[in-house]
């Protein structure tokens, strides 16, 4: 099965979101992933609602949001509503994780869970089984283009046990640093999909750098 790419629009023009849209319409990427921050779970502000549903009018591909917010139960219908597909929701900001995930299961839309790298996979094991997607963060969550983490290939192998033996099939998502470099190192541990910003928006040609992530 081919990766699936998800460009990271954190790193794209905002002044331009009809032709950036474009773009990635006529790219072999399958979702666009969209970071919201709120400033306070991370140490950045970058955008809300509004942002999503501006993409929304100009796509049909999935819209994959990772929420890197505190107290994410109480946007999760606005989330919905504004034509979230997936939520991705962090581990670290959820006092209730499993309430929260069949909050967002209930409204539609697939559910995820993101880890920090500090975070251990074994965090997850009661409700690894209610999820569609884990998302393993190789950065420390909050600001684009930072160095990958070398330790993240280990964190991928272990997560990718855990799923075959529930016999589940669960995506593994990869954010942060990846690149064409490091992409088909990540799909042999066992990553099924990756997040790319500065590797896709900072290339010569963005098109072209998603076929080659697609085709790790």
């Amino acid at each position: 099965m081919n990766t699936i790419v998800a460009p990271s629009l954190l790193s794209c023009d905002f002044s331009r979101i009809k032709e950036e849209s474009e773009m990635l319409n006529r790219s072999q990427a399958e979702w666009f992933h969209l970071d919201v921050m709120d400033g306070v779970f991370v140490p950045n502000i970058s955008f809300g609602l509004p942002i999503i549903k501006a993409f929304r009018k100009h796509t049909d591909k999935i819209l994959d949001v990772h929420a890197m917010i505190q107290n994410p139960d109480d946007f999760i219908e606005d989330f919905k509503a504004a034509g979230t597909d997936i939520l991705t929701v962090h581990y670290e900001a959820c006092t209730h994780l499993h309430r929260t995930i069949q909050k967002i299961k209930s409204t539609g839309m697939k559910a995820g869970v993101a880890l920090n790298p500090h975070t251990p996979i074994s965090l997850l094991k009661d409700v690894l089984k209610d999820l569609d997607m884990v998302l393993i963060m190789s950065v420390n969550p909050g600001f684009g283009g930072q160095s990958f983490i070398e330790g993240t290939y280990d964190k991928v192998r272990e997560l990718k046990q855990e799923i075959d033996a529930k016999n589940l099939e669960t995506i593994i998502q990869v954010d942060g640093g990846v690149n064409t470099k490091n992409a088909s190192a990540l799909v042999a541990a066992g990553a099924t999909a990756l997040v790319a910003g500065s590797a896709v928006y900072k290339s010569e040609d963005p098109m072209k750098t998603i076929e080659i992530l697609k085709n790790a």
